[in-house]
């Protein structure tokens, strides 16, 4: 269904010529614009003006359609926000599990609606707090968790059927899992009502964030593993959290975060397509994770963009029936590379008009970063004002009450077609490379963000690009916000339950899932039941990791620059 007629265009054309041969060159000639080039955050050029003539080939229902059906351009759900408010999740965790379990608690008392797990670095990597790679490593950028004991204590009084967590691990995702499902089964729960989401995106690891562990084809495969337990036993999980948003933090622009994001999602769907599965049994739980960034109609337009190539690859080259497989469903957060450590209070700023940009653009869940996050992990008073920040705009700004209100915009529709576009020339780049893991065997991705990274610094030193605070407008003044301070005995109440975990647990009982665990590594058979087996018997993170670092063996990226 064409929105405008070849003869309304035709006028149209005319009135703009005119409008610039007369109103315009008037304006100009009396008063230059401000720069020669306009551009978004991503350097592309944003023109003077748009109108239908810029998106005469839109046709309503195949690019647009009705929310909640397909191509979901316009939502996936049939009311959006006017039925039920996006989830507002705030990503937490630091030094204790006893400490991010107070957290919580405040949170889950100021109106926070689900819990998003930060685990810190010798957690991602797989290493136990006491091990010598994790020296000074302790609870800095997360919550240490080692075993099922600290998984428990993380936990304690909260009700796991009630809520919805998500935790942010990637390499020992499946063992982390584990742990959580142990964690709820003990409380009570049974797994068919457990809901979250585990990020479990081991490709964006090679990409960006570079917290891998094995090579590529064992993590694959404990990825689908995870997939495939999953479908099987836990209905209501997400069992991967396809994210772009490190792709985003590594510097990329938004069509590389989306069209490697995407990308991703493909080679997931076509690893779990390989084991057997259906692709209606699985996909619905396929879940996504964006960046948010500062600029507005940028990142609207890539939510938009997301939503219609994932519907339209699910059911027309992947033969998805479910309407449901079709729906991208994701969780966004604001741009943790946004944030200034000089004038920190500017942040609350910049992060609300990117909860803006995500809401606008139709998100299922949201977290705001805090004003302080350039400087040390989130203190309680700034995760409040960022939290704030989500229930001003769900209950204040009037934008949750009607959906997709920016439809129809003629620089945000073609802004939404044009990131299509280059991210489908992206999908042909990447399949010539012979596919995903290929192109990051071949240093194709890391270099593309590389040189979109450095455009933008360069952008930023020569000011052809302005930072408040940074490179414009700049203050020479003391920061005055509260920082958060960690207990200073955490890291030995933590090393002092670990080690009183190894001296009570039946240690022969651990050596035999450990050795039952390495058995199953070197067949195909899913890891998910023995890892559950091991956990349950108290072998620690660390332990078990290493059973894979033995079989599965360390991976060292080729060097590419």
């Amino acid at each position: 269904m064409a929105l405008f007629n070849d003869e309304q265009l035709q006028t149209l054309r005319q009135e703009v010529d005119r409008w610039s041969e007369t109103t315009l060159k008037k304006t100009l000639d009396r008063r230059p614009e401000r720069y020669e080039k306009f551009m978004t955050t991503s350097s592309v050029p944003v023109r003077r003006l748009y109108t239908p003539l810029d998106i005469a080939d839109l046709d309503y229902m195949r690019d647009l359609g009705m929310p909640g059906e397909y191509p979901y351009t316009r939502g996936v759900h049939s009311t959006m926000y006017r039925g039920r408010l996006w989830t507002m999740r705030m990503f937490s965790g630091f030094g204790t599990a006893e400490e991010t379990n107070q957290r919580y608690k405040y949170l889950l008392s100021q109106g926070n609606m689900g819990l998003s797990v930060a685990f810190d670095m010798p957690t991602l990597y797989g290493y136990d707090t006491d091990a010598p790679e994790a020296l000074g490593e302790f609870g800095k950028c997360g919550v240490a968790v080692s075993s099922l004991a600290d998984m428990e204590v993380l936990f304690d009084g909260i009700p796991l059927g009630d809520i919805s967590t998500s935790m942010t691990i990637n390499s020992p995702a499946a063992i982390l899992w584990a742990m959580y499902i142990v964690t709820a089964e003990k409380q009570g729960y049974k797994r068919e009502q457990l809901r979250g989401t585990i990020q479990n995106d081991i490709l964006k690891e090679y990409i960006a964030q570079k917290e891998f562990l094995f090579p590529p084809k064992p993590s694959m495969r404990l990825v689908t593993d995870t997939i495939e337990f999953g479908t099987r036993e836990l209905p209501l999980w997400n069992t991967i959290s396809i994210s772009g948003y490190h792709i985003r933090e590594a510097g990329s622009t938004a069509v590389q975060e989306l069209a490697f994001t995407l990308a991703d999602g493909f080679a997931y769907v076509e690893a779990a397509l390989e084991r057997g599965l259906d692709i209606d049994a699985f996909a619905p739980r396929l879940s996504f994770f964006f960046n948010v960034h500062n600029d507005f109609f940028e990142e609207i337009a890539k939510f938009r963009a997301a939503r219609r190539i994932w519907a339209r690859a699910m059911r027309e080259k992947y033969g998805a029936k479910n309407p449901r497989s079709w729906m991208l469903r994701t969780h966004a957060q604001t741009a943790g590379v946004s944030l200034t450590a000089q004038q920190p209070e500017n942040n609350i700023v910049r992060v609300a008009i990117q909860a803006l940009a995500a809401v606008l653009g139709g998100t299922q869940s949201l977290h705001t970063n805090s004003m302080d996050e350039a400087l040390a992990l989130p203190s309680e008073k700034a995760v409040t004002i960022a939290l704030r920040t989500q229930q001003i705009i769900a209950h204040e700004s009037g934008v949750a009450n009607t959906i997709d209100p920016l439809a129809g915009s003629y620089y945000l529709e073609q802004l939404t077609t044009q990131m299509e576009e280059e991210a489908n020339d992206y999908f042909r780049r990447i399949e010539a490379l012979g596919g995903v893991i290929p192109a990051i065997e071949q240093g194709f991705f890391q270099r593309e963000i590389a040189e979109a990274a450095y455009r933008y610094q360069m952008e930023i030193d020569t000011r052809r690009r302005l930072v408040v605070g940074v490179n414009e407008y700049v203050a020479e003044e003391p920061i005055e916000i509260p920082l958060l301070e960690m207990d200073p005995n955490g890291y030995d109440r933590q090393v002092a339950r670990l080690q009183r975990v190894r001296a009570e647990r039946d240690n022969s009982a651990v050596q035999k899932a450990l050795a039952e665990l390495a058995d199953y590594a070197r067949g195909d058979e899913n890891l998910m039941p023995p890892i559950i087996e091991a956990v349950k018997v108290y072998a620690t993170l660390g332990e078990i990791t290493d059973v894979f670092r033995e079989v599965f063996g360390i991976y060292h990226e080729p060097v590419f620059f």
